[in-house]
């Protein structure tokens, strides 16, 4: 069944879909009134409609069930992800989005190659963003990821903290594994720093450490950076009952 995100919330029982979404819905998806469809509040609301009216600058659709979304974790994940080269971040967020990831946030660390200025960042972060959100409608998702500002290392290690379980991916930790790190407790919420293609310098890592962040591994192997993410958060989801 197709499905939509809106952040206006049903009024009389109605849901109104505009811009890019009623042009789908009426030219290339090709649906009539009468079609099923479900539309997401972005906010883990589910509301199963039926479409009343067509047309391609605005589709009214009747709201006939609400429930909450079945797909999204209990636990909220934050993946605070140094900016990696090229377009790897496009993957990372793709992928992520679709495991069940909560929010995505840029971060500038001492080894990034990649330091676009603002109005470049800006402009990526908008492609972020609607990759999120298609990711989040194919995966059937019950809200979108939201793909933040970048943030200074500082920043983001004042943020990560305050999670459940504060977690920093590190190439050279030996001793630790993520999944001791969380069968200790069930965090309901997790945060996870993740390097860019040359790691994490040791000042940083030592600096994460400080902050309150749990250094841990995810094996033997080195992952490249865009895996990591995304091996970890499958792990997380795993150990947390929510994959």
């Amino acid at each position: 069944m197709p499905r939509f995100f809106t952040e206006n919330a049903p009024q009389d029982g109605y849901l109104t879909l505009t811009g890019e979404d009623a042009r789908h819905i009426a030219k290339s998806l090709r649906m009539q009134p009468g079609d099923e469809l479900t539309v997401c509040d972005g906010d883990g609301l589910d509301h199963g409609c039926v479409l009343d009216q067509v047309d391609a600058e605005a589709v009214r659709a009747r709201v006939c069930t609400t429930q909450p979304s079945v797909s999204e974790p209990h636990t909220r994940v934050t993946l605070y992800m140094a900016l990696p080269k090229s377009d790897k971040m496009e993957l990372i967020v793709q992928k992520t989005t679709e495991l069940g990831v909560t929010d995505i946030v840029p971060v500038l660390t001492a080894r990034c190659v990649s330091r676009p200025d603002a109005r470049t960042l800006e402009k990526k972060i908008d492609r972020w963003s609607k990759i999120a959100a298609e990711a989040a409608k194919q995966s059937g998702r019950g809200r979108i990821p939201r793909v933040h500002t970048a943030l200074s290392l500082e920043e983001a290690l004042a943020a990560a903290a305050q999670a459940d379980a504060a977690l920093l991916l590190y190439e050279c930790e030996r001793e630790h594994g993520l999944r001791a790190a969380l069968t200790a407790r069930t965090p309901h919420t997790v945060s996870i720093l993740v390097g860019p293609e040359g790691g994490f310098a040791p000042e940083e890592a030592q600096q994460a450490q400080h902050a309150g962040l749990v250094s841990v591994s995810l094996g033997p192997r080195i992952l490249r950076c865009e895996t990591a993410p995304i091996a970890a958060l499958a792990c997380i989801l795993y150990e947390c009952g929510d994959l």
